[in-house]
C-alpha cells in the first residue's frame, strides 16, 4: 500500500478475522484494506506467566496511580510480603514484575510466583496512595512502612515525624474506607 501527502490525515487500524488481520486506511479520498497474515504459536504456562504484562493492557488509570519516573509501585517495597508476611520487605529491581504498565519490586521469586499466580490480590489499594488522605479526595504520597491488610486489601499511609495518618484511619476505619473507594472511583475510573 503506497502512502501519499493526501493521506497523511488517515485513520489507521487493524481488523482481526478468522485469523487475518486487516490493516485499513481510511481518508476522505480512500479505502484500503490490505490482509495480513498471522499465526498464535503455543506458549509454556511458564512462558504465560513470565509475560504478563502482555495479556493486559495499560489501564487508563495509570496515570492516577502513585508512582515514580520509573513506574515502581510502593517505592519498590513487596506488595506479597504486606500479605503473607504482614511486613514491609524492600524488593529487588531482579526480581521483578511488570504488571497493567506497573513494575513491583520483590524481595524473593517465592513471592514473586505468588503474585503472577494472582497479582490483582497483592495490589495496593487506592493507586498507592495514603488512605486517609484518599478519604478527603487527596492524593497524598506515602511512607511504605506505614500499612495495614484489612479483609484482604493492602492499604498504605502517609507518615512523618509530626503526623501518622494510620492513627487517623484506625479511629474510623469504616467510614473512611466507603469514602476513599467513592474517591478513588471519581478519581481513576476504577
Amino acid at each position: 500500500m503506497k502512502m501519499s501527502r493526501s493521506t497523511l490525515g488517515s485513520l489507521f487500524f487493524g481488523v482481526a478475522l478468522q485469523g487475518l488481520l486487516f490493516a485499513v486506511s481510511i481518508s476522505p479520498l480512500n479505502l484500503q484494506a490490505a490482509p495480513i497474515q498471522f499465526s498464535v504459536q503455543p506458549t509454556t504456562k511458564a512462558f504465560e506467566r513470565s509475560q504478563i504484562t502482555e495479556l493486559k493492557e495499560d489501564p487508563a488509570s495509570i496515570r492516577h496511580y502513585n508512582l515514580g519516573a520509573d513506574k515502581v509501585a510502593l517505592k519498590g517495597y513487596d506488595p506479597v510480603a504486606y500479605f503473607t508476611s504482614n511486613q514491609a520487605l524492600k524488593g529487588r529491581k531482579e526480581i521483578s514484575v511488570q504488571y497493567r504498565g506497573v513494575t513491583y519490586w520483590f524481595a524473593s521469586d517465592k513471592n514473586k510466583e505468588l503474585f503472577l499466580a494472582s497479582p490483582e490480590k497483592y495490589l495496593p489499594t487506592y493507586g498507592g496512595w495514603c488512605a486517609t488522605a484518599m478519604a478527603k479526595g487527596e492524593k497524598v504520597e506515602i511512607d511504605p512502612t506505614n500499612f495495614k491488610v484489612t479483609n484482604g486489601r493492602l492499604f498504605v499511609f502517609f507518615k512523618a515525624f509530626y503526623a501518622n495518618a494510620l492513627k487517623e484511619w484506625n479511629k474510623d476505619e469504616a467510614n473512611l474506607t466507603v469514602k476513599a473507594d467513592a474517591n478513588w472511583r471519581r478519581i481513576s475510573g476504577e
